[in-house]
């Protein structure tokens, strides 16, 4: 698709951007089991949370590290993308294989970006509740760090071990909310991509400020359900209404 073939979008801050958009990521996390009673508090109606156990769905953080965005529409920046992975009320039920393995996507809770530009890209084109915040993101040798802080406090801390990766290809989809409609944003992975499950090899901390007063540490103690990493190209199309 060239750049003739995009849909322009003129953002509050000046930039423009073409949809769909091609960015170049570094990607880690981890999903986690939550209770689904509180799993269906945190989505809207016409989703409902992919049931992993009986009692429990999933939670998922991604640490996001954003090396080009379009044909360099802003500066690079970082996110933390927490999802719930659901499915629209009324579908079948979701296996649990599959529900593993399309975590990284589903219904965006928070996602907290480093800049103003990335924070209206996200709301004004697809509707992703992006707030502005700190964001360290450091990839260690074998493991990546991630911290959020606000104002100078941590609201959440995330170790991830990267699994080994291999050249793949993902399709997934997000939900979002978009002037006061479910909508549907298509995305597809390429590249290195890695997927390790139930380990010990994650942990998160969580402070009291922000999201994070709505996510109790207690979600994140013991296995990861699976861990995930990806040197890639990602897409996300236009949003579409559910």
């Amino acid at each position: 698709m060239t750049g003739a073939d995009r849909e322009p979008h003129s953002l509050s801050t000046g930039h423009t951007v073409g949809v769909p958009l091609d960015l170049e990521a570094t990607i880690t996390g981890a999903v986690f089991a939550a209770p689904l009673d509180d799993l269906r508090a945190m989505v809207p109606d016409g989703l409902r949370p992919v049931r992993l156990t009986p009692r429990r769905g999933g939670i998922t953080i991604l640490s996001v590290d954003y090396h080009r965005i379009g044909d360099d529409a802003m500066a690079p920046y970082n996110e933390v993308s927490i999802q719930i992975p659901a499915t629209r009320e009324g579908s079948r039920t979701v296996p649990v294989v599959s529900g593993l393995l399309g975590a990284t996507g589903g219904y965006v809770w928070a996602m907290p970006v480093t800049t103003e530009p990335a924070k209206a890209l996200g709301r004004e084109v697809w509707g992703y509740p992006k707030t502005v915040a700190d964001i360290a993101i450091d990839h260690g040798e074998r493991a990546t760090q991630t911290t959020v802080s606000l104002d100078g406090d941590r609201v959440l801390t995330m170790d991830v071990t990267r699994p080994p990766a291999v050249p793949l290809r993902v399709r997934g989809h997000t939900y979002t909310e978009l002037d006061g409609r479910l909508v549907r944003e298509d995305t597809a992975i390429r590249g290195r991509v890695g997927a390790w499950p139930l380990s010990q090899g994650a942990t998160v901390e969580v402070g009291s400020r922000g999201f994070a007063r709505q996510v109790p540490e207690e979600w994140f103690d013991g296995r990861a359900l699976l861990r995930l990493a990806a040197d890639c190209r990602f897409r996300i199309e236009a949003p579409r209404p559910v």
